[in-house]
């Protein structure tokens, strides 16, 4: 009788060890992004992908590009037995709901790209974060700028920095603007920074943006292009390419490493689109979704902060640098 009873309390501790991680059959994770339709997030949904085959669970992919949305797609993962989920939200101060939803859903959350902040601002520091050092990335881009103009001899008080600019997105300001304050930094007079504020980030939206500021500004003949992504700088390179500006007096350093990046690099003779900061969207995606896995079936939480780098990439590089991402 004392050995069944203690058979007995034996099973319900395992039980009880056993509840309190979910196991990896049948594990579902969410990972909700505001624009998936873009390059860079279709990037982090194939590698979560790759994540999920190697580990056993499953990505439940979903993009919402709105509050509303955003607060749906939770509950949509809750109805589905979901464990947690990763967001890019379509707008950071959505934090306190998101957290207060993914409690409500006994969901897990980690916020990847865009930190989630609270209604004065602040990072919100209960939720686990991997992202972009915007100012870093910035000023990468406008140090890498201004060591090829230098390189081709450019007299920088000669030299004109056009910032395509959407300051409505913090990300985006941190990285045109830190990108500025490098270049001017290393030489380039604080006078000669035209902004070029966007309506749209991409291409289309970096013409129409740049086109009437060059053409104010048609005293300076040598022009820095800098932007969010590589598609705002590709839209002020091409508006000065139409001013008639030669390709060997543009240096457009883009952000992110896209497709239009490939596209610019492939060409045989060489662009006034000169380089990229090259971003990983591997880490954003694959890590994310495993330490989300990891923390659902091991308890180990995640870093509270995760900053990843970025890498000059042109076209003496750039393929070496894409092939090792998708290795």
């Amino acid at each position: 009788m004392e050995l069944t009873r203690k058979a007995m309390l034996s099973g319900l501790l395992a039980g009880a060890v056993a509840g309190c991680a979910r196991s990896a059959p049948g594990l579902k994770i969410g990972f909700i992004v505001k624009n998936p339709e873009e390059p860079w997030f279709q990037d982090e949904w194939r590698f979560a992908d790759m994540a999920a085959r190697q580990n056993g669970f499953t990505v439940l992919k979903i993009g919402a590009m709105d509050g509303d949305r955003v607060l749906t797609a939770i509950d949509n993962l809750a109805a589905k037995n979901a464990a947690g989920f990763i967001i890019c939200a379509p707008d950071t101060r959505l934090g306190p709901a998101i957290e207060q939803r993914a409690r409500v859903n006994d969901l897990k959350v980690m916020s990847v790209d865009d930190r989630l902040v609270d209604a004065r601002g602040r990072p919100i520091e209960n939720i686990p974060h991997v992202g972009i050092s915007a100012a870093d990335i910035g000023a990468l881009a406008g140090r890498m700028a201004v060591e090829e103009a230098v390189r081709r001899g450019w007299p920088l008080s000669e030299t004109g920095i056009l910032r395509v600019s959407f300051d409505g997105l913090e990300t985006a300001r941190e990285r045109t603007s830190n990108g500025r304050d490098a270049a001017v930094a290393a030489g380039v007079p604080v006078g000669n920074v035209h902004d070029a504020p966007q309506r749209t980030t991409d291409t289309e939206g970096g013409f129409n943006a740049a086109s009437p500021v060059l053409t104010r500004a048609a005293m300076l003949k040598r022009w820095i292009v800098l932007g969010m992504n590589d598609e705002s700088v590709l839209g002020g390179v091409r508006a000065a390419e139409q001013l008639g500006l030669p390709a060997q007096d543009i240096i457009g350093i883009g952000i992110g490493g896209s497709g239009s990046a490939e596209a610019e690099f492939s060409k045989p003779a060489l662009t006034g689109f000169y380089g990229s900061i090259l971003l990983s969207p591997r880490r954003h995606g694959f890590d994310t979704s495993l330490a989300m896995y990891r923390w659902v079936t091991e308890g180990v939480r995640p870093a509270p902060v995760t900053f990843t780098e970025g890498l000059p990439m042109e076209r003496s590089n750039w393929r070496t640098l894409l092939a090792a991402q998708k290795a």
